[in-house]
């Protein structure tokens, strides 16, 4: 495991810390969408199912548990405990739209026809556009408190880590996913439309 892999996997941890905390001290979920946070828990329900499966490192392991639990706990705040404070008018992208086409191409596109593979691939593709009901939120309401965008931040940081990960591996390893390079590249698209809301709102 390479420093930009283990940095990602930090900046990534951060970016959902800095979201429970200012749920947490808000006592609101104001400005943070609900449906990216679902896809978010369905990216990790459906990619870390090996963890019954294989086991790789101690800290691989803890990392897949810890991010389990706290995208599932995002989403507990959200439409549970602060529910009310959740702005579901806003919130109002339609999830069929990204979720039809992802399952569609990881039946479609895959390393091997096998259900955790699917299920691996469908969490790749989907975390690619997880992100787009947060940013379609910003960009219908004009708004992002500033702990979102650090939050938001965080996660693009983590996508770039990511990509710097992908060229180590490449070069010193000659690894080359290209599932994971494709919706990577197009994950940091959607980041880079983020950044210019962000500096535009």
């Amino acid at each position: 495991m390479n420093i930009f892999r283990i940095l990602g996997d930090i900046s990534h941890l951060l970016a959902i810390i800095i979201l429970l905390v200012k749920i947490h001290k808000s006592k609101s979920c104001a400005g943070i969408s609900g449906k990216s946070q679902i896809l978010f828990a369905l990216v990790f329900t459906t990619r870390y199912l090996d963890l019954f499966t294989t086991f790789i490192s101690v800290y691989n392991t803890v990392m897949k548990v810890i991010f389990l639990m706290c995208s599932y706990i995002t989403v507990y705040m959200i439409y549970g405990k602060f529910r009310k404070t959740f702005d579901s008018e806003n919130d109002s992208f339609r999830l069929e739209f990204l979720l039809v086409p992802v399952t569609g191409l990881s039946f479609l596109e895959n390393h091997s026809f096998t259900p955790l593979e699917i299920l691996w691939t469908f969490s790749i593709y989907l975390e690619s556009v997880a992100i787009l009901p947060q940013l379609f939120m910003i960009s219908k309401t004009g708004e992002a408190e500033t702990i979102t965008t650090h939050y938001l931040f965080f996660l693009g940081l983590y996508r770039a880590l990511y990509i710097a990960n992908w060229v180590w591996r490449y070069y010193t390893e000659n690894f080359y996913d290209q599932i994971a390079v494709v919706s990577g590249v197009v994950q940091t698209i959607f980041y880079c439309d983020f950044f210019y809301l962000y500096i535009t709102k």
